[in-house]
């Protein structure tokens, strides 16, 4: 029935001579095998589509590692590898003291990598210059990655401008109306390879506008919302302005489609506000925030300050199926995924699950005849019963931490990345990363009945967790041991490179595009604030 398409992959690869700076496929054909065996239907899709596989719809971790059954030589060096993993990877350090206060991050470290072409993942980090504290933020598109772009350049200026004080939002105004240079909101630190929407930079500003007017027009909004008022108001403001915009006539048609194109694709996200009261995460969807502390023993615990939002998290499925009448309890989840479509249950966009049907067509239809929608990721669909929407909203469930003393860093993940570690394991890899310690636990009682085959494995294992890093870059090397981890923990050169070394066509079956963000917090700071 595959046989189509294994032929085709086969082409593919076999046309892939050069990969990454000159890494070959020795055996093409194992690639197709590979497929075949891992059945292809059941690779790892993305979060649109029909669900397949196991309950998340991806291949088991030991099926995607090529490596372990295959004989994928690749042929990649150290060198060539490194290259691919450090390409994106960015390190900031804060001052401790800005000229405006103490600051609770002392640095932090971000990278990724896509499995996607283009990713369609994305990141922001700012300073809030006209308010307190840091904000950053990591954003999984689908459907393309041109929600997650929108969204990762306007919401943390949406989140700054609902911090900001009365006086400070008059001074905005009065520089707009007289065309002055407005005060700087936000300080951004950004990767070379990031951009902006530059064709619709004066439509997001303008929107902006509207929306410190009508904070201005409001009576309460004096000394500006608190951190989780802020977060809650922006999420929700910027969804809704993305779905207006998408809807009104606009100055010209590249402006228009591109609203269109953001609108009808989406994005997860989840953005921490770290300040000197604390830190303050929204998630919307399953990317995830992860506290690392230390222990007094010098061992680390990882504390969750998100939650999936998808059919793993029953809380939330019950929650979705209440907003619906009780004849469609079961066709709202199906599947493991939302109308049996979609995998997060909260996002930006989408307003294929958002708007009437009757919307939805007239919108597409008001393109100019000559659009290419397939081009802009844009098709008429409707999901499988589709009978009282909206069904999927933007609500960011938002959760506040006071800082203390044994808390030292915060980890910001895309799911790409949590599919292949868990929280606990990730905290563990960044706090033996920072410490440069790798504690073992003594052997147990049990441990030493262990068999001698047992045992070997025991101590394969003991060993590899006190490997040396090889990265400077801590959000390197979480990637590098999600991808490279082999049976026993030890860093395989042979599996990492099989996963680096697939052609773009293939990638995205076996492993997400993975973004990583870690702060570094100033826990000096918390233990005098704390005492």
């Amino acid at each position: 029935m595959y046989g189509r398409v294994y032929a085709s992959i086969l082409q593919r690869a076999s046309n892939s001579l050069t990969l990454y700076s000159g890494a070959q496929f020795q055996n093409a054909h194992a690639v197709a095998i590979c497929c075949s065996q891992s059945h292809l239907p059941h690779c790892y899709f993305s979060s649109w589509g029909p669900s397949n596989g196991d309950e998340s719809g991806n291949l088991s971790k030991s099926q995607r590692h090529l490596s372990t059954h295959q004989d994928l030589d690749f042929q990649q060096s150290r060198v060539q590898i490194n290259s691919i993993l450090r390409s994106n990877e960015q390190s900031v350090s804060v001052p401790e003291f800005d000229g405006r206060g103490l600051s609770v991050v002392r640095k932090f470290e971000s990278n990724q990598l896509a499995a996607n072409t283009p990713n369609e993942d994305r990141r922001s980090a700012a300073t809030c210059l006209q308010s307190k504290g840091m904000l950053f933020g990591v954003f999984d598109g689908h459907g393309g990655w041109a929600c997650a772009q929108a969204v990762s350049e306007r919401l943390l200026y949406y989140i700054a401008v609902a911090m900001m004080q009365r006086h400070s939002l008059e001074e905005l105004e009065k520089c707009m109306e007289h065309s002055r240079p407005i005060p700087p909101i936000l300080q951004w630190y950004k990767h070379h390879t990031d951009f902006n929407y530059r064709e619709s930079a004066s439509l997001y500003i303008d929107n902006l506008r509207v929306f410190w007017q009508e904070l201005l027009d409001s009576d309460e909004h004096e000394s500006g919302m608190s951190p989780q008022d802020a977060l809650d108001y922006a999420f929700k403001r910027l969804d809704a302005d993305i779905s207006l915009e998408a809807q009104v006539p606009l100055s010209n048609d590249l402006m228009r489609s591109t609203a269109i194109q953001v609108a009808f694709a989406g994005c997860t996200a989840c953005v921490a506000h770290v300040g000197m009261d604390g830190i303050h995460v929204a998630n919307t969807g399953d990317c995830r925030a992860v506290l690392g502390m230390q222990n007094e023993d010098g061992s680390w615990s990882a504390l969750p300050l998100s939650r999936d939002h998808n059919s793993q998290n029953q809380a939330e499925v019950e929650r979705i199926k209440a907003q619906h009448p009780p004849s469609e309890s079961n066709t709202v989840v199906t599947d493991d995924r939302l109308l049996g479509v979609l995998m997060p249950l909260r996002a930006f966009g989408d307003v294929r699950f958002k708007w009437s049907h009757e919307l939805q067509q007239s919108i597409l239809a008001s393109l100019e005849s000559g659009v290419d929608l397939d081009s802009l990721n844009l098709y008429q669909y409707t999901p499988p019963n589709y009978l009282t929407p909206p069904y999927l909203d933007v609500s960011p469930e938002i959760t506040y931490h006071k800082l203390r003393p044994q808390d030292r860093f915060l980890i910001l993940g895309t799911d790409g990345l949590w599919d292949e570690l868990g929280s606990e394991e990730a905290v563990r890899l960044i706090g033996e990363h920072l410490s440069g310690i790798h504690l073992q636990a003594p052997v147990s009682q049990s441990e030493r009945k262990l068999k001698l085959g047992q045992m070997h494995e025991l101590l394969l294992k003991r060993q590899a967790r006190a490997s040396p890093a090889l990265d400077t870059n801590a959000a390197t090397h979480l990637i590098r041991h999600a991808l490279g981890t082999g049976d026993y923990g030890e860093l395989s050169q042979e599996r990492l490179a099989s996963m680096l070394a697939l052609p773009e066509d293939l990638a995205r079956m076996y492993r997400d595009d993975i973004t990583v963000t870690v702060v570094y917090l100033n826990y000096d700071l918390a233990r005098s604030h704390h005492n």
